[in-house]
């Protein structure tokens, strides 16, 4: 069975074309800094090298549409017409409580993931995007949404519930989902493998940190807490997210700014984080080429990021008990080692040993401790796309 998985991220846009009988990838491409200026798609066809293409891609279609063409294309592409691909595997970030699980796509879903549009006005916008236009190219193949909240479903009341009446939560489902679950979980199944050890008999800090960001607590293969809450909104500081924040800001906001409640969240969703602070780009990368040259403002954006995620770390450290291995994975977390040395900077109490060299590293699974650190520190490159194929495989076959 070949199945295409669709990634669609707020700026970016993963694919992967996998042959499920061994799970190998046949192609795999990325395409970054849709609707910012420099976008491009890397794509690369099974062991050949990478073809950068460069397109000025304003939104999710035309990037998509660029996708289809890349992989129909007859020098690089791997099948001469999209009816070779069975089936669509589509990550979604935010189904309420609507869907616990991975489900195949029909109107009664698409419905559902239009009236979370609220909950998630970055995200599902383009995963409702990337599942019309694949509908267009393969209208005959079966779609599956896979959900970012899956994962945190184990979460107990304690920690899903906010400090609100319960009569709220009954009535409008008002807590905490959490995201970014098929990262935090193939990671964590991965660093098991790595450690030797099962699930089952471990407790794990997964650190997603990229664009947007989120830190898992995992204990026994299960998600018992999460950064992220009722929208992605919570939690760590992101790239134009806030993160955290008194809720009083908000209607504090509303009256000295004159922004009325879809203001002021496309303010704190999209205005916010790192960019805002920094005021140079929500791309860490030039926040830290900033940082690099003396700015200030950019420096300090870098700081409360870090400071934040370490926090996260030792607040979850506290809700396991113990803690077997912190793991780094995403962009940011996969590719800077400035910023995994500046996580680790002050979790000595927890055994954290960084290894200097090791840390220099980039993109590759490693254990970056030192060979006596009682918590292990692991670099695992996320295969959302992966954890996708295999449920839509599970999904239609059956």
């Amino acid at each position: 069975m070949r199945i295409l998985v669709i990634n669609c991220g707020s700026s970016s846009l993963k694919y992967q074309v996998f042959d499920m009988s061994n799970e190998s990838v046949l192609a795999k491409g990325l395409v970054e800094k849709i609707g910012l200026p420099g976008s491009f798609l890397k794509h690369r066809r099974g062991d050949a090298d990478n073809v950068i293409i460069e397109a000025s891609m304003p939104n999710h279609e035309v990037a998509i549409s660029l996708v289809m063409e890349t992989l129909l294309d007859s020098r690089y592409g791997v099948v001469s017409s999209m009816d070779e691909i069975e089936a669509v595997g589509h990550r979604v970030v935010h189904a309420g409580e609507k869907y616990a699980g991975s489900v195949l796509i029909d109107e009664h879903v698409m419905h559902a993931l239009r009236e979370c549009i609220e909950l998630a006005p970055l995200h599902n916008p383009p995963n409702i995007l990337g599942i019309e236009v694949c509908a267009k190219f393969m209208p005959k193949v079966k779609h599956v949404a896979v959900f970012d909240t899956a994962f945190h479903q184990t979460m107990p009341p304690s920690a899903y519930l906010y400090g609100l009446p319960l009569a709220l939560y009954k009535k409008y489902g008002i807590r905490r989902y959490g995201f970014h679950g098929t990262s935090h979980r193939y990671v964590s199944e991965r660093a098991a493998v790595m450690l030797g050890k099962p699930t089952s008999a471990l407790n794990i800090i997964t650190c997603h940190l990229g664009n947007g960001a989120s830190v898992a607590a995992i204990k026994g293969g299960n998600s018992i807490d999460t950064s992220m809450g009722f929208t992605p909104l919570e939690g760590l500081m992101m790239g134009t997210r806030s993160g955290d924040l008194d809720p009083a800001v908000v209607p504090f906001l509303m009256e000295k700014e004159g922004m009325n409640s879809a203001e002021v969240s496309n303010f704190l969703n999209k205005k916010c984080g790192v960019m805002g602070v920094s005021e140079v780009s929500s791309d860490f990368r030039l926040i830290e080429e900033a940082a690099l040259k003396g700015d200030a403002q950019a420096q300090l954006a870098l700081d409360m990021y870090y400071y934040r995620v370490r926090k996260y770390v030792g607040a979850y450290a506290a809700a396991l008990g113990s803690v077997d291995a912190i793991v780094f994975t995403a962009g940011l977390g996969e590719n800077s080692p400035e910023a995994r040395a500046e996580v680790c900077k002050y979790l000595g109490f927890m055994g954290v040993e960084l290894d200097p060299t090791k840390n220099k590293l980039r993109g590759q699974e490693v254990d970056l401790s030192t060979p006596h650190a009682k918590t292990r520190v692991l670099l695992i490159p996320t295969n959302e796309e992966l954890i996708i194929a295999r449920d839509t495989r599970e999904l239609v076959a059956h």
